[in-house]
C-alpha cells in the first residue's frame, strides 16, 4: 500500500490562490495602452490569431504544484509485514588479541592455524546463530577497545571480527579493562539479560582495574560473564636435539577465569582444541537460548523522486515555452 509519512503538507495545496487572493493583479496605468511599433506586426490580424491568450502553461504549472506537494508528503511504498525474533538480549563477545594468541596450536581442515583465526572461524559461527540478539563485540590486549557497539547487524560485526590482527591493541592482557568496558556499554541498556562471552589465552598483564574487582562490577550490575581460557595443553615442536613437548598454555590463568565465572553467574570452559572451543559455543547456545519474541516491520520504498521528477519535468517545458514566445 502507499503511505504518505507527512500527509499534513496537502494544506500547501492551495497556497497559490491564497497568494493571488492576497496580492491581486495590478496593471499600471501607463502599461495599459497598447503600444504598436510595428504595423507588420498585425499581419495575420484578420486571422484572428491574437483572439484568445493561451491557458496551457497555466494548466501545466498547476500540474507541477500539484506534484511538488505531493512529492513534499514523502509517499512510501509499504511492504508486507516481516517477522523478526527479539531476544531482549544484550551480548557481548571480547576477544584477546595479545601476542600469545599467534601460537599456531590449533588445527583446522588438517592445517595448523594460530589461536585468533580458530576464534574468528568458531565465534562467527556462533554470532550467526544470535538471531534476536544484540551483539557487541571488544578487542582487548595492552588496552581494550570497544569494536563494535550493541547492535542487530551481525554480519557487520563478523566482518569487524575477521578484520582484527594480533597485536591490534598491544601484545599484553588487560582482562580487567575489557570486563570493566563491557560493564560501561552495558550498565544503562535496557536488556532482559546481560552477557559477556571473554576468550583469552593468558593471563592479566595490563590495565588499570583487576579482573576480580571488573567482576564484582559486573554482578553488581547484573552482567553474566561467561570465560574460556583457549589454547593446547600440550605441544610438539622441533629443536636441535630433537623432538620435545611442551605446554604452550602455561600462562592461562584459569583460577581467575574461574573467579570471574563463578561471581557472576556464568561458567569457565577450556577450549584446547577447535573441537572443543565449537562444542563451547553450541553450549553457550543451551544456556542462553534466543528467545523468540515477535516484533514486526514493514519495509519502505520511497516514491517522492517520481512526483519530484514529473514536477521539475512540467517546469522545464513550462520555462521553454515562455522563451519560445519571447
Amino acid at each position: 500500500m502507499i503511505h504518505f509519512e507527512w500527509p499534513w503538507l496537502l494544506a500547501a495545496l492551495p497556497l497559490p490562490l491564497l497568494i493571488r487572493w492576497l496580492i491581486p493583479a495590478n496593471m499600471p496605468a501607463e502599461q495599459a495602452a497598447l503600444k504598436v511599433p510595428f504595423l507588420d506586426d498585425f499581419s495575420d490580424a484578420e486571422t484572428g490569431a491574437l483572439s484568445q491568450p493561451r491557458q496551457w502553461p497555466l494548466l501545466l504549472a498547476a500540474i507541477a504544484w500539484l506534484l511538488l506537494v505531493i512529492a513534499c508528503t514523502r509517499p512510501q511504498w509499504l511492504g508486507e509485514p516481516i517477522e523478526q525474533a527479539v531476544s531482549g538480549r544484550d551480548l557481548m563477545l571480547a576477544v584477546d588479541l595479545s601476542g600469545s594468541m599467534e601460537e599456531q596450536d590449533f588445527v583446522i581442515n588438517k592445517r595448523s592455524v594460530d589461536r585468533l583465526t580458530a576464534a574468528k572461524m568458531v565465534a562467527g559461527d556462533f554470532i550467526n546463530r544470535r538471531v534476536g540478539d544484540r551483539v557487541g563485540l571488544i578487542l582487548f590486549g595492552t588496552q581494550a577497545y570497544l569494536q563494535t557497539p550493541l547492535t542487530f547487524d551481525r554480519k557487520t560485526v563478523m566482518t569487524l571480527l575477521n578484520e582484527a590482527v594480533i597485536g591490534l591493541a598491544g601484545d599484553n592482557t588487560a582482562i580487567g579493562d575489557a570486563i570493566g568496558l563491557a560493564v560501561k556499554r552495558l550498565k544503562n541498556e535496557q536488556a532482559n539479560s546481560r552477557v559477556l562471552v571473554l576468550m583469552t589465552d593468558g593471563a592479566n598483564t595490563a590495565g588499570e582495574v583487576s579482573p576480580l574487582k571488573a567482576a564484582e562490577l559486573a554482578a553488581a550490575n547484573h552482567l553474566k560473564i561467561y570465560t574460556i581460557g583457549i589454547g593446547a595443553d600440550e605441544m610438539i615442536v622441533r629443536s636441535f636435539f630433537g623432538n620435545r613437548k611442551i605446554n604452550p598454555s602455561v600462562d592461562l590463568d584459569e583460577k581467575t577465569l574461574i573467579k570471574i565465572a563463578e561471581s557472576t553467574g556464568g561458567q569457565y570452559y577450556r577450549a584446547r582444541n577447535t573441537e572443543e572451543l565449537n562444542n563451547i559455543y553450541m553450549r553457550l547456545d543451551e544456556l542462553e537460548p534466543v528467545e523468540k519474541g515477535k516484533q514486526y516491520f514493514r519495509p519502505r520504498s520511497e516514491l517522492y523522486y517520481w512526483p519530484l521528477s514529473l514536477a521539475l519535468a512540467l517546469a522545464a517545458v513550462i520555462a521553454l515555452s515562455r522563451v519560445r514566445l519571447r
